[in-house]
């Protein structure tokens, strides 16, 4: 199973960008997925968390500014980023939690996003 993140890149401050993930190899389903990022010295931490039933849950810096979505027949998750921050710029990570013969929790490579005030 792999995780493909793109959708990353720099954006003026207040701008939008949408972040993709795309799941891939094997046959499985995806119970829970999640948005993480880290900036430059700092821990990664949750940003956006998405159930298979479509409940989500958002760090307090994000609420209102962010939406993550997915959709399961094409195994893609998505971070909808608005009114976008300098604080915003890092790192960003999907992960996701599979249900089958390869179950576990896969991380996909980071992209980048960054910020300009």
């Amino acid at each position: 199973v792999q995780l493909q993140a793109s959708g990353g890149g720099l954006v003026q401050a207040g701008g939008s960008l949408r972040l993709s993930c795309a799941a891939s190899g094997g046959f499985f389903s995806i119970s829970d997925m999640g948005w993480y990022r880290q900036a430059p010295g700092k821990q990664r931490e949750l940003v956006a968390s998405i159930t298979s039933g479509a409940g989500t849950d958002y760090a307090d810096s994000v609420k209102g500014r962010f939406t993550i979505s997915r959709d399961n027949a094409k195994n893609t998750g998505y971070l909808q980023m608005n009114s976008l921050k300098s604080e915003d710029t890092a790192v960003y990570y999907c992960n996701a939690k599979v249900l089958g013969l390869f179950s576990g929790t896969y991380w996909g490579r980071g992209t980048q996003v960054t910020v300009s005030s």
